[in-house]
């Protein structure tokens, strides 16, 4: 057979040399297996656009039957999930100034009465909606609930209320986003995704592009120490972050209007930190890859579950209890309570301290992983 005809034999040698190159690149087969995995795992167990059993928080200053009925109708919806009972007002408020639960629910003083005599008395629902995806279908099973809630218990000689209007007046008060607009909750968290994102990936490139043209061998060759290379390639970046947050900001404020309730400044902080901990990932990223595809698909790795499993795409509370404890580790939905606490809600520091310390913790270990790693490569 001459040389220019086509031939199998050729064909397969080819086909079992690259397959074999394949399976030789350890990493880059199992995030081609791996990857795949995960998304059927998280899209078909982790996500759910229909949140229930959400934390609530009962101040009941009646414990009559008509509102211990109306209590266990709202739990009866499966939306509902009173953790706390308040003794105040002022004491619910703080639970959901802190992101603790998502409804508070007030039944005013002699509501039993007050529906027997036919005053229709008005319950409170203030309702933390910084998410509407989160709390739009326990609002509308809310709304439904008005004229079911009390069907039982008006028989006999109370009959007479069933063919009136409803027994009793629902206000719901949408905290921190009145009007429900989903621009108040996806661009704050576009923040974080962007900065996850890119912080991440250059960290990963940078030093992986050195080590394939051979920079890296003329930096171990100075007498700067790994911690002091560390830094220095991290802050470049930490500098490019904050120009990317000067960007989305300006176009949070004046194209969409997102508000800013809180500090500017200890925005800032929070940035800081967050961006420091993505970054300590990809060093330690590039330490592990061989090549600037190894770190790219790295990336990605890190980048998926972030962006499912931390509240920014779908609501939080609706995953699973394991898939939450799993978002509770990564730093992006510790810092999506941070950012939208800080610009919706007005939170202080005192407020965000139960965010701010696991990615403090987050950033302690990826910065020691990071540095444990390159001493290695190093060596």
């Amino acid at each position: 057979m001459s040389a220019g005809a086509y031939s199998w034999r050729r064909l397969l040698a080819v086909f079992i040399k690259e397959f074999q190159q394949m399976l030789r690149d350890r990493l880059t087969f199992a995030m081609a297996v791996g990857v795949p995995i995960m998304q059927l795992v998280l899209f078909g167990y982790a996500i759910n656009t229909d949140p229930k059993g959400l934390p609530s928080v009962l101040v009941a200053s009646d414990s009559g039957p008509l509102a211990r009925s109306l209590v266990a109708a709202m739990q009866n919806t499966g939306y509902f999930h009173f953790t706390h009972q308040a003794a105040s007002e002022a004491e619910a408020e703080r639970l959901v100034e802190r992101g603790e639960v998502q409804f508070m629910v007030v039944v005013p003083p002699d509501f039993s009465r007050a529906v027997v005599r036919g005053e229709r008395p008005a319950v409170l629902v203030s309702v933390d909606a910084t998410d509407p995806s989160a709390s739009g279908n326990a609002i509308a099973a809310l709304n439904g609930l008005v004229n079911q809630a009390l069907q039982r218990d008006l028989v006999g000689p109370l009959a007479g209320l069933r063919p009136r209007d409803a027994p009793f007046e629902l206000r719901i008060h949408r905290r921190y986003n009145p009007e429900g607009l989903s621009r108040y909750n996806i661009v704050p968290g576009l923040i974080g995704t962007i900065l996850t994102m890119t912080m991440v990936m250059l960290t990963g490139l940078a030093m992986t592009r050195e080590r394939e043209r051979g920079t890296m061998e003329n930096l171990l060759a100075t007498p700067v120490r790994p911690l002091e290379v560390m830094l220095g390639k991290i802050l470049p970046y930490v500098v490019l972050g904050y120009v990317q947050l000067l960007v989305i900001l300006l176009a949070a404020f004046a194209l969409f209007e997102v508000p800013m309730v809180g500090s500017f400044g200890l925005l800032m902080a929070m940035i800081g930190v967050f961006m420091l901990a993505n970054l300590g990932v990809g060093f330690t990223f590039s330490t592990l890859a061989r090549n600037q595809l190894q770190a790219l698909q790295m990336t990605f790795f890190f980048f998926l579950p972030s962006m499912l499993l931390s509240g920014f795409m779908f609501p939080f509370r609706g995953m699973p209890v394991w898939a939450q404890h799993l978002g509770e580790v990564l730093p992006l939905t510790h810092f999506l309570r941070i950012v939208r606490g800080i610009m919706l809600k007005g939170n202080g520091l005192a407020q965000l301290l139960p965010e701010l310390w696991p990615m403090l913790a987050f950033l302690l270990a990826a910065g020691v992983i990071a540095l444990a790693r390159y001493r290695q490569t190093v060596d």
